[in-house]
């Protein structure tokens, strides 16, 4: 199970006993898509003493909480929101909140949706540009003569090869 959280992140609970407790995440088991928070989802463990320096008893432990029922707190807005990706200046890839825009990890933390759609458009524009030029300056195709061996018919287009399935024997009687 593929999930945007991880470890350090402040999450708040949306389901279940503790709905509404919030906490950072000390662990996540993306196998099994559970992440245990801290405070949240507390369990009485019994444990058995197993040398006599050991003490036996029942302790309190954060067990693993479901991730569909948690959602991430945007540092900047400081509301529970869902995660979507975004490009910086350097056209690295960040998590980002889904209602500012705001970068959810590294030191750029306060980005709106606005610097993050600009920056992207920008992309794609000079991404496009670089596309035009390299056809102006592509050589053209050309097409070689096609050669016939046992049935098998091969064209070369411009490094490409093609080829045609084999003609089936006939088996007579």
């Amino acid at each position: 199970m593929n999930s945007n959280l991880r470890t350090g992140d402040n999450v708040v609970v949306i389901a279940g006993k503790d709905k509404g407790k919030t906490g950072k995440i000390m662990s996540s088991d993306s196998q099994k898509g559970k992440v245990v928070v801290e405070g949240v989802n507390i369990v009485h463990k019994h444990t058995k003493p197993r040398s006599q320096k050991d003490k036996g008893g029942i302790k309190k432990v954060e067990a693993g909480i479901d991730v569909s029922n948690v959602m991430i707190l945007c540092p900047a807005c400081g509301k529970a929101t869902r995660i979507g990706h975004a490009f910086d200046e350097q056209g690295n890839k960040h998590r980002a909140c889904k209602k500012c825009g705001a970068f959810m990890d590294g030191e750029k933390k306060t980005r709106t949706k606005k610097e993050a759609k600009s920056v992207s458009e920008k992309k794609t524009k000079v991404e496009k540009t670089e596309e035009k030029e390299k056809v102006k300056t592509a050589p053209k195709k050309t097409v070689a003569k096609s050669t016939k061996s046992t049935g098998v018919e091969s064209s070369k287009i411009a490094g490409t090869t093609k080829r045609k399935a084999p003609v089936a024997k006939s088996q007579g009687k």
